[in-house]
């Protein structure tokens, strides 16, 4: 074989190869791709006429959740791998070849077919790309349970882990998700949002593995499910609300129902911050129609007692507003150290 190349200068006698396009004779492939979110045999209705209609269906694993199902409806799926040339020479005569792909996808396939097609020197078949299922709104939360469920069997931390320990961690991912609403950064809420599932979905692992009294996510995802269309007649049911203050007052009325609450104060944890609290009980005083004057007595308690009930009644968070001073004060501070923001 002569390997001399031409001098730089001398050009190339020989025309460029010209793509070889698509033909009918060169047959079709398709690359049926499937959502593992979504409970397999639930395809489209074009993956399930492309599979009917196909001269050979191809799956390299053997395992596939969607096998059962195909051959059950009565698609023939041979367990091949094949090689990109090997797929060509599969289509060849107008044939068309469905492939199944992994859950790892088919790289490796791809490639080759786009080398292949790239050299210019190959009949390529039509090539084409069909979702059989998408995801569900919200289907990556299944993702997010798998995880947790693996983390939890596996982890030498997780593993160990109790409700006890690991309340601190909610309050503290609450706090930062209020200081990435207030900071108004929107990559930092994405992400303390997450932070605050994850500790709604590593409470509810736990869960599941209590002897007396056990609960799973999906029990809470229930649970949240049925209160929130109870306390929304207005949307739910028969009942009109056309203002925020009337929707204010089914949910308070359906809620007094579920719990039976002997005093307008059941249910306010008294654990939380004092000023939040404060308000809290000054808003269920109000809202009830009670006259209920704040208890007078010297002390900064009581005079903050006043502050956060005026706040309240003027619609402002007490607590959000001290925090929006704070970082003010804050501000200052560091700009007499001279330290940047």
């Amino acid at each position: 074989m002569n390997t001399t190349r031409p001098e730089p200068t001398t050009p190339d006698p020989s025309p460029a190869p010209t793509p070889a396009p698509a033909t009918a004779g060169a047959g079709r492939v398709v690359l049926l791709t499937t959502s593992h979110r979504v409970a397999p045999g639930l395809l489209s209705w074009p993956a399930w006429q492309a599979l009917r209609a196909a001269d050979r269906v191809l799956c390299a694993d053997g395992a596939h959740p969607q096998l059962p199902y195909l051959r059950e409806a009565g698609t023939a799926v041979d367990e091949a791998a094949p090689t990109a040339e090997e797929l060509v020479d599969a289509c060849a005569g107008g044939r068309t070849v469905v492939v199944v792909a992994t859950g790892e996808g088919e790289s490796a396939l791809t490639d080759g077919l786009a080398r292949l097609a790239g050299s210019g020197r190959v009949r390529m078949p039509e090539l084409e790309l069909l979702p059989a299922s998408y995801d569900l709104p919200g289907a990556r939360l299944l993702d997010l349970v798998q995880v947790m469920d693996r983390i939890r069997e596996e982890c030498p931390w997780s593993s160990r882990q109790t409700h006890q320990g690991l309340a601190k961690y909610g309050i503290e991912e609450a706090y930062e998700l209020v200081e990435a609403i207030e900071e108004g950064d929107r990559d930092e809420l994405r992400e303390e949002l997450g932070d605050v599932l994850l500790q709604v979905v590593f409470h509810a692992r736990i869960a599941e593995e209590d002897q007396d009294a056990p609960f799973s996510i999906d029990d809470v995802a229930g649970g949240i499910v049925a209160k929130l269309i109870h306390r929304h007649p207005h949307v739910f049911g028969d009942e009109t609300a056309s203002t925020p203050e009337e929707v204010k007052e089914h949910w308070l009325r359906t809620k007094a129902v579920e719990k039976w609450r002997a005093s307008v104060t059941d249910g306010i944890p008294l654990a939380q911050p004092g000023l939040a609290l404060a308000a809290k009980l000054t808003s269920r005083v109000r809202t009830a129609g009670l006259d209920v004057p704040l208890p007078q007595a010297p002390g900064i308690g009581y005079e903050l007692l006043a502050l956060a009930a005026r706040a309240e009644a003027e619609g402002v968070d007490p607590e959000a507003a001290l925090r929006a001073a704070a970082r003010a004060y804050r501000d200052a501070v560091r700009a007499t150290e001279g330290v940047e923001k």
